[in-house]
């Protein structure tokens, strides 16, 4: 297997061949703006300044190991479908929400899918755990945080196929052992970057075994070769997601926040759990540290409500439609202090009813 190197000096051409294969990964969140911190654009022509003077460049996140390979990608569930499902084979699935549900849609468009476990029957408020994964399976496809509906993966199982792991929207929110993984997709728009460029890590064995014709573009092996190179990337996402893994890394990295994102999690439900106003939509044991859905039991301080944290600078808290309620959406670059300002008011609301 592959691993890009890092922490090495380039000049002219190779240095922006190097920003592009190394740094598709991540970028910075946008804070909220009521919390007392550098703004995003300061951050960003600090950055960048810094950068042009600088050709320091950033290891790949200590928990990424050196037999695992790690490029941008796009249109992962695609990819994923031509890169890993044989001619008549079979791909199994765990339906835990609105984008799982997606990709089994996709998958059964190429082959055979099984859906071992969903959780469709409660609206996707837990995650399946009765289930076994066929030994006869291309791959086994998981969903490791579900964002509309606000749970996500604490475990997960011991695969005898290939393992698969849609981590769009908690990727280096937590540490866990990426070679238990076959494959690793994950869409920068969460904790990684702007929307359009994509984190792969892949382990080189599982591919070219399916016996199809894959159409260039979407060949894994395609972009290997090319150093993730085989056409020109976005290359403004590709370098703000080198910034970001830079930030994490300066602030302790995953490890720490890991920690951040636990407290920022325990604060939120915590304060659910207390207020009699307000109800969790997610199993306990399953809740997201990423997204925390709640719904507010009185619907006459609906607008109360809605009033007072519009004004406290808060932003994009209604609840995906299929849920409704309220969404808490937790990344990484948001602050401890901003979950703060949300539980004030929930408090405040309560001393008004």
């Amino acid at each position: 297997n592959r691993v890009v190197k890092s922490k090495k000096k380039f000049s002219g051409k190779e240095k922006e061949i190097h920003f592009s294969k190394k740094t598709g990964t991540q970028s910075r969140k946008h804070k909220n703006e009521s919390v007392n911190s550098i703004s995003d654009k300061e951050y960003l022509r600090n950055q960048l300044h810094r950068k042009q003077i600088n050709n320091k460049f950033l290891d790949v996140i200590e928990f990424v190991e050196k037999k695992e390979m790690y490029r941008p990608k796009t249109k992962l569930t695609e990819k994923g479908l031509f890169n890993l499902m044989k001619k008549d084979g079979k791909a199994s699935y765990l339906d835990t929400g609105a984008w799982a549900n997606k990709a089994i849609k996709e998958a059964s468009l190429l082959g055979e899918t099984l859906t071992l476990g969903s959780s469709k029957d409660k609206n996707y408020n837990y995650i399946p755990k009765d289930y076994n994964i066929p030994i006869d399976a291309d791959y086994f496809h998981c969903t490791s945080n579900n964002t509309i509906y606000g749970t996500q993966m604490k475990e997960f199982p011991s695969s005898p196929c290939a393992m698969v792991c849609d981590m769009s929207s908690d990727i280096f929110s937590r540490k866990i052992n990426v070679a238990d993984f076959d494959l690793i997709y994950a869409g920068a728009q969460k904790n990684m970057g702007p929307a359009g460029t994509t984190l792969v890590i892949v382990k080189d064995e599982i591919l070219g075994k399916t016996g199809r014709n894959i159409p260039t573009m979407l060949d894994y092996t395609t972009h290997i070769k090319k150093d993730s190179m085989f056409n020109t990337p976005p290359v403004f996402a590709v370098y703000v997601s080198m910034l970001t893994l830079e930030w994490l890394k300066e602030n302790g990295g995953v490890e720490e926040i890991e920690k951040i994102n636990e407290s920022k999690a325990q604060l939120i439900y915590n304060e659910i759990d207390r207020n009699s106003l307000f109800n969790g939509t997610a199993s306990f044991e399953d809740r997201s540290t990423m997204n925390a859905t709640f719904l507010l039991n009185e619907n006459t301080l609906e607008d109360t409500f809605n009033k007072m944290w519009i004004e406290a600078g808060c932003n994009g808290l209604k609840g995906h439609r299929s849920v409704g309620g309220y969404r808490a959406s937790m990344y990484n670059a948001l602050p401890l202090s901003s979950v703060q300002v949300l539980v004030e008011i929930m408090q405040e609301l309560e001393k008004k009813a």
